[in-house]
C-alpha cells in the first residue's frame, strides 16, 4: 500500500503541472475518437513508445547521471524475444514480453556489473560497444533471422488477437501502449522517493559522499540499470508485434539509442515529466519535418538539421533542458 500510496502522489508538484498533466493525459485517452490521419495515430504511438523509452533512460541517466548510448540492444532483445517465441512457437505476447525483460535483465548483470567500474564519457562509450557487439551478433545468427530478421505475418491469426497483439487497427496498439505509458509514469514518480531514486541522486551529485553515507555505489547502479532495461525491454516487445517486421539495423542501431538518450536529455534529465516533453518534441519533429521536408519537398536531410539545431539551442540555453527552463522562468516569476 505505501508503494502504491508513493506512486500516486504528485503533490510537491505545483497545481498548474498537474492541471496541465491532467489536461494531456485526458486528451491521450481521447485522441483516438478525434479526427486524425492514420499517419498522426503511427506519430501518437511512437511517441509514446519513445516516451518510456525515455522513462526508463531517465532513472539511469537522469537521477543517476550515467550516460548510457546503448539502450538499443534491450530494444532488440525484447523484440527478438517476443518475436521468435511467436512465430516458431506460437507464445503469446503477455508471456513472452516478460521472459524478453528477463533476458534483458540478466544480459544487462552481465555487462552493467564490469561496466559501471568505468566513469564518464569512458561508460559512455562501452555501452555503446557492447550494444554494437550484440547487433553483430543477431546480423549473422540464423536462429533469428540473421540480417534479414524475422517477420510476424498477421495472417495466421484472426485479428483481433490480444493474446498475441496482432490487430488490424492502430487503435488497439494505441490503447495498449498509452496504459503501458500510464503505468511507467506511476512507477517513476514512485521510484524518485525511493529510497533507491535518493541513493542515486547522492552518487549524481558526488559518488566519494554518496560512499562514504554507506551507499553501496556500485550495486545502486547496476540495479537502477536493470530497472531501465526492463521498461526499454518491455517496449521493445511492443515493438515486434506493432511493427511485425524486425531486423538488426530497425532494433539495435546506434541512431536508437542516441534518440532515447536525446528524448530525456532534451525535455530534462532528472525529472519526471522530462522525457515526456523531449518525446513530444522530437517524435513529432523526427515524422512530420521528414514527410514534409524531405519527401514533399525534396531537401531530403534538412529535417536533421533542424531536428539538431534545436537540440543545440536548448541544450546551450539550459543544460537541464526544456523543463530546466520552465523552473528557471517559475523561479524568477516567484522572486517577483
Amino acid at each position: 500500500m505505501e508503494v502504491l500510496k508513493n506512486a500516486l502522489d504528485f503533490r510537491d508538484f505545483p497545481k498548474i503541472d498537474l492541471i496541465i498533466a491532467g489536461g494531456v493525459a485526458v486528451f491521450l485517452l481521447i485522441f483516438p475518437a478525434m479526427p486524425h490521419s492514420s499517419f498522426a495515430m503511427a506519430t501518437m504511438i511512437q511517441f509514446l513508445m519513445f516516451s518510456l523509452y525515455g522513462m526508463g533512460w531517465n532513472t539511469i541517466g537522469g537521477y543517476g547521471g550515467q550516460v548510457d548510448l546503448g539502450k538499443a540492444q534491450y530494444v532488440g532483445i525484447g523484440a527478438y524475444t517476443t518475436a521468435v517465441m511467436l512465430v516458431k512457437w506460437d507464445v503469446p505476447f503477455w508471456i513472452s514480453m516478460p521472459i524478453g525483460m528477463c533476458f534483458a535483465i540478466i544480459w544487462s548483470f552481465i555487462i552493467g556489473y564490469p561496466l559501471f567500474r568505468l566513469k564518464g564519457h569512458y561508460f559512455a562509450i562501452a555501452t555503446i560497444a557492447t550494444s554494437l557487439v550484440l547487433k553483430d551478433i543477431f546480423e549473422v545468427w540464423e536462429f533469428v533471422g540473421a540480417a534479414r530478421g524475422i517477420n510476424i505475418s498477421p495472417i495466421k491469426y484472426n485479428p483481433p488477437d490480444f493474446l498475441r497483439l496482432i490487430f488490424k487497427e492502430d487503435i488497439y496498439y494505441y490503447y495498449i501502449i498509452l496504459g503501458f505509458f500510464f503505468l511507467g509514469i506511476f512507477y517513476v514518480n514512485w521510484f524518485r522517493k525511493s529510497r533507491l531514486g535518493y541513493q542515486l541522486r547522492a552518487i549524481k551529485d558526488n559518488e566519494d559522499v554518496a560512499s562514504s553515507l554507506g551507499i553501496n555505489v556500485h550495486w545502486a547502479k547496476v540495479k537502477t540499470y536493470a530497472i531501465a532495461t526492463a521498461f526499454v525491454s518491455l517496449v521493445g516487445s511492443f515493438h515486434a508485434c506493432y511493427i511485425k517486421n524486425i531486423e538488426p539495423e530497425d532494433t539495435m542501431s546506434l541512431d536508437i539509442s542516441i534518440l532515447i538518450a536525446l528524448m530525456a536529455m532534451l525535455g530534462g534529465a532528472g525529472s519526471l515529466w522530462g522525457p515526456i516533453i523531449g518525446a513530444g518534441i522530437l517524435i513529432p519533429l523526427k515524422s512530420y519535418l521528414k514527410e514534409w521536408l524531405g519527401a514533399k519537398a525534396g531537401l531530403v536531410g534538412i529535417d536533421l538539421i533542424i531536428y539538431s539545431l534545436i537540440i543545440m539551442v536548448i541544450s546551450a540555453f539550459e543544460p537541464k533542458g526544456i523543463w530546466g527552463i520552465i523552473e528557471r522562468v517559475r523561479g524568477r516569476s516567484t522572486a517577483r
